[in-house]
């Protein structure tokens, strides 16, 4: 929900500290961070040596629709042999399969698309802190702007929505009371333009007075 990132290494040192198996699910981070998009673990350095069990999606960076689990021979057998979420479950059809294969493809060669990401988020972000917006710490698409009451991010989402924009409105139990927020998502498909145009009417939006209880807003 933060678009935030694990402490990876940290956790990796505690996982071989106590002699033990990390597994990452990087839905988020593939495709995304790290070169060519290989996800988390190259952002930060890592291997299957400090992370032997990788799990991802590829329903999300990669367009199409699945997931996997990554790890030792040993690991992979064991899984299809004891697993039953996977002995009970189907493969996927041969085009979904080559259209993942081409997704990697394209994830790898076209680094532009990481670049131009970053771009907007600088952009983002940086019009947002001079808007006064409470964003939370984020250096990821996933960029959440607090709320607090269920009723402003409703009322939020609401609005973006009559201008044509669709931010999701996440509150509990989704997240902790009292953190209600708007979840922006940025994509390699959005451009500048689409930025300014989120920011003047993020802008606008009324927002309430913690104190008072009043309203405020431009």
């Amino acid at each position: 929900m933060d678009g935030d990132l694990a402490p990876l290494p940290e956790l990796t040192t505690l996982a071989q500290d106590a002699d033990a198996w990390l597994l990452v699910d990087d839905a988020h981070g593939l495709g995304v961070l790290g070169e060519e998009g290989r996800g988390s673990l190259a952002h930060f350095g890592l291997g299957p040596e400090q992370v032997p069990i990788l799990v991802g999606t590829l329903g999300k960076a990669l367009g199409t629709a699945g997931a996997f689990v990554a790890g030792s021979r040993e690991l992979i057998e064991t899984l299809i042999q004891c697993a039953r979420s996977y002995v009970y479950t189907t493969a996927p059809p041969p085009a979904i399969a080559e259209a993942t294969r081409e997704s990697l493809r394209i994830a790898r060669r076209e680094f532009w698309r990481r670049e131009r990401l970053r771009t907007l988020i600088r952009r983002f972000r940086s019009g947002a802190a001079q808007l006064g917006l409470p964003l939370m710490e984020s250096e990821t698409p996933i960029q959440p702007l607090i709320a607090g009451t269920v009723e402003q991010v409703l009322s939020w989402s609401r609005d973006l929505e009559v201008q044509g924009i669709l931010v999701s409105a996440i509150r509990p139990p989704t997240v902790p009371e009292g953190s209600a927020r708007l979840r922006i998502t940025f994509s390699a498909g959005h451009t500048e333009e689409d930025v300014d145009r989120l920011l003047e009417t993020l802008g606008g939006l009324r927002r309430e007075a913690p104190e008072t209880g009043l309203v405020a807003g431009r």
